[in-house]
């Protein structure tokens, strides 16, 4: 078998690892759209060369292979990694997502587009929106004196009208804006006068430059209440019911390029009179327009999105401000109207990617000086302070981007993303550094001048439901929901409430009013989906991939989770599928610092669980004793990989270990026709008798870390902003 004997944990583990510390620089293709959780592209192109492959890994890895005539399939396709991974070495490829916007970007990835068209029309995009709009991104340079520098980030606080005087007040959880580590001074805004303040020592901050008035660090508004500072009455916030907080512009990140070599530090300004005018002038200009692009689209009700209606959002169109609505409509006019159907297409998909950041939901990095998106945690954070990046975008004199979240960026990262389309890399490490290797004869698409084509089928469908042909595959590859997980149709619904409205009439699936499903496989309380859904939901496709997969071909997923029950479903379905599990994997698949599950407890490594259709002679069972030696050798194996394994990942581990195990001693004998319930129940009893789980975690777990041990905060975020998420 090939995954079981070719795959090599420590070399895979070392390039994932690296990967998904940046993984644009590693995989560009990922910067087409967001997506969530994307598993990294070497682990499966480390599967794909292993089960598909004759040579070791190391040496498949970095040179050109080609598979012509396989077919892999992923029912569960998300951002599409599998299948790209597949494509790329020559396979026919075939996936399916209940979620309309998993298959618009997936297209997106795969479809081949004429750069040099695409770059000549976002030219153009870009110079009309910088003749009408640019003038609402200017702004004034108190320090020089030059005047009309572009605006950088536009940072807003939520105000509250008293509910005793009447009075609007401004709801600050704190007043530094950023602070030491990348400017030169910590950057304070007067809790009396607003003018921002450059302070060395936060314990000791002093009194304002303007008005005398002692700084300070802390606000006011904590624990969604706020006292007025007129007559002292203490609010309650959020208000809910329709009513969402109101927003005051207090700062300004600005870039001076004429002064910038010379300037120590970044460029902060309280907004002055004709900073407020243009913003006059930019909600002026959106009244006095009839939007046909700009989503009038409900928010429904939803496990993520319940926050927003608490926060008084009920419709998408709420979470903009004036500035952003008047530009985003005025983009999907200039999209709209053009003719090359392919490129509307990919400036549709740059517009849908770059609401992550042009939102009233964005908040400020105090530390790295930065908008973080709306995603930077995989839910919807309402904080009482936002953000606000330049739609357009800043072009250094060099021709590099300054700051994130506009027009130019997302152009930029969209080419790379399809230049690398067409000429496919892999980093490898050399010493301390690494070197970028190109892998001539590899490239992502059907089509390609004076190559072989390859069979491309995206289908906004459930893979319950696909027509899958018996003995019609080689493998399928993917990476399913997780139990419990992100709500990702619901998060998904803020950018595709826009794409909907800008290409419904050519995207499948698009004629729907949400991306969500009932069908969806995750946990959900809104929609009581429970475990059972989602074992009854993941046993279907199981089964029917295994139906449609060639003799001893493999069905390789990820998967991993804090709760060993979810792992009950795993077995559950494997064994309903009428596989059997012939390998688990550890492979590094997060990052260690990403924002959404810093602090959770959570692990960082995937079990990739190899399966086949059930061989006449059930495979040996191996003991429950021998686990501690196995996973002892995994987690070396991880070391030398350069992983420092937690107590998560060892939880993890073990539990793939033992949900291998169960499926073994369950084959024999097992009842595809027992209702779910007692399929479930069955499986837990066999995993608490095959010994003792938790005790085999503690045994292998590392020593808790100690205070000193821990370090910095990973995520280098202090946004300081309330949020709530």
């Amino acid at each position: 078998m090939g995954i079981e004997h070719r795959f090599d944990i420590p070399f895979i583990a070392a390039m994932a690892l690296r990967e998904k510390q940046i993984q644009q620089n590693y995989r560009p293709i990922i910067a087409v759209h967001k997506w969530f959780a994307r598993r990294p592209g070497t682990l499966f192109r480390g599967l794909t060369l292993a089960e598909f492959g004759d040579r070791p890994l190391r040496d498949a890895f970095f040179t050109a292979n080609d598979f012509p005539g396989r077919v892999v399939c992923d029912p569960f396709m998300g951002g599409g990694t599998p299948l790209l991974e597949a494509n790329r070495v020559g396979c026919d490829v075939l996936g399916f997502d209940i979620n309309p916007m998993a298959a618009w970007i997936v297209r997106e990835e795969i479809e081949h587009l004429d750069l040099g068209a695409y770059r000549q029309t976002a030219d153009r995009l870009l110079a009309t929106l910088t003749t009408e709009l640019g003038d609402l991104y200017l702004t004034d340079c108190p320090l020089y004196g030059d005047r009309d520098v572009p605006v950088k980030y536009a940072l807003w606080v939520k105000t509250l009208d008293c509910t005793n005087c009447g009075k609007q007040f401004d709801l600050f959880p704190g007043y530094l804006i950023g602070d030491d580590t990348r400017h030169p001074l910590n950057v304070l805004a007067c809790h009396a006068c607003g003018e921002l303040n450059e302070v060395a020592d936060l314990d000791k901050p002093g009194a304002c430059h303007a008005c005398d008035a002692a700084l300070r660090v802390e606000g006011p508004a904590k624990r969604n209440r706020c006292a007025c500072p007129s007559c002292g009455h203490v609010n309650r916030y959020p208000l809910g019911e329709g009513r969402p907080l109101g927003h005051r512009l207090f700062a300004i990140e600005y870039t001076n390029p004429k002064r910038r070599a010379k300037h120590k530090g970044r460029f902060f300004k309280k907004p002055d009179a004709r900073d407020l005018a243009r913003m006059a002038t930019a909600e002026a200009r959106w009244n006095a327009i009839t939007p046909r692009f700009a989503p009038e689209t409900e928010i429904l009700p939803g496990d993520e999105t319940d926050r927003l209606h608490k926060w008084g959002f009920q419709r998408y169109r709420d979470l903009f401000n004036a500035r952003q609505l008047l530009g985003l409509e005025r983009s999907c006019e200039l999209i709209s109207a053009v003719n090359d159907e392919r490129v509307r297409h990919a400036l549709a998909t740059n517009l849908s990617d770059l609401l992550r950041y042009q939102n009233m939901l964005c908040r400020y990095d105090t530390m790295a000086l930065k908008s973080l998106d709306i995603f930077s945690v995989h839910g919807f954070p309402v904080g009482l302070v936002q953000c606000e990046s330049n739609l357009l975008g800043i072009v250094s004199e060099s021709g590099a981007s300054v700051g994130s979240g506009g027009w130019t960026n997302i152009i930029e990262k969209y080419a790379k993303a399809k230049r690398y389309c067409d000429a496919p890399f892999e980093v490898r490490q050399n010493g301390k550094g690494k070197v970028t290797v190109p892998v001539h004869g590899e490239w992502i698409g059907e089509t390609k001048p004076g190559s072989r084509s390859r069979k491309v089928t995206i289908r906004c469908a459930t893979s319950t439901e696909a027509d899958l042909a018996p003995g019609s595959l080689d493998a399928v590859f993917t990476d399913p929901p997780y139990f419990g997980n992100v709500q990702y149709g619901e998060l998904m619904d803020f950018c595709y409430a826009w794409l909907r409205s800008l290409v419904s009439h050519d995207a499948e699936g698009f004629d729907r009013i949400s991306t969500r499903s009932p069908n969806e496989l995750t946990g959900n309380q809104t929609q009581e989906r429970g475990l059972e859904h989602f074992a009854a939901g993941l046993a279907q496709v199981y089964a029917k991939a295994a139906r449609a997969l060639k003799p001893a071909g493999p069905l390789a997923f990820t998967f991993h989770h804090n709760k060993l029950e979810a792992y009950h479903a795993v077995g559950v379905a494997i064994l309903d599928g009428n596989l059997t599990c012939t390998a688990a994997l550890p492979c590094p698949a997060e990052m260690g610092g990403s924002i959404h599950i810093h602090g959770t407890g959570s692990s960082i490594v995937d079990t990739v669980f190899v399966c086949r259709v059930l061989p006449e002679h059930v495979p040996e069972v191996p003991a429950f004793g021998a686990l501690h030696d196995m996973v002892a050798a995994e987690l070396d194996q991880l070391r030398a990989a350069g992983m420092k394994p937690t107590a998560g990942d060892v939880r993890c581990i073990v539990y793939g270990h033992v949900t291998r195990l169960a499926v073994l001693t369950l084959l024999p004998d097992w009842d595809v026709s027992a209702s779910m319930r007692d399929k479930l129940t069955l499986f837990g009893k066999v995993v608490d008798g095959l010994g003792d789980t938790a005790a085999l975690i503690g045994r292998l777990s590392p020593a808790p870390a100690t205070k000193k041990d821990s370090g910095k905060d990973r995520t280098g975020v202090k946004t300081a902003d309330g949020a709530s998420v």
